[in-house]
């Protein structure tokens, strides 16, 4: 599957992802892979279940560069996928909110 983004070094914190072409606001950039852990740690997303319970993804492929912004340019939707909120341009940093406890 051919990727409109690469991890390359960040401003916001060392590596991020970044856009190599044009996203459309609301196209899927990509999809969360891992395997579930038990404990917190680097590069592990937090998922809420349908019936409200969580668990843990240690995310393995690129998409675990994902920095925090609180003015995201994506967020994760259905199915562990990344969307575009808006319009992203080559270059750009894509980013998500990673929840109101980040600064």
């Amino acid at each position: 599957m051919k990727t409109s983004y690469e991890a390359r070094e960040s401003s916001i914190h060392g590596k991020g992802l970044f856009s190599i072409e044009t996203i459309t606001k609301g196209s899927v950039i990509g999809h969360f892979s891992g395997r579930k852990v038990k404990n917190d740690g680097t590069h592990v997303l937090w998922v809420q279940e349908d019936d409200d319970s969580w668990y843990a993804l240690k995310v393995t492929n690129e998409l675990k560069y994902l920095n925090h912004s609180k003015k995201p340019n994506a967020e994760i939707g259905d199915n562990l996928e990344l969307v575009a909120l808006k319009k992203i341009l080559p270059n750009k940093e894509i980013t998500i909110h990673y929840g109101d406890d980040w600064k």
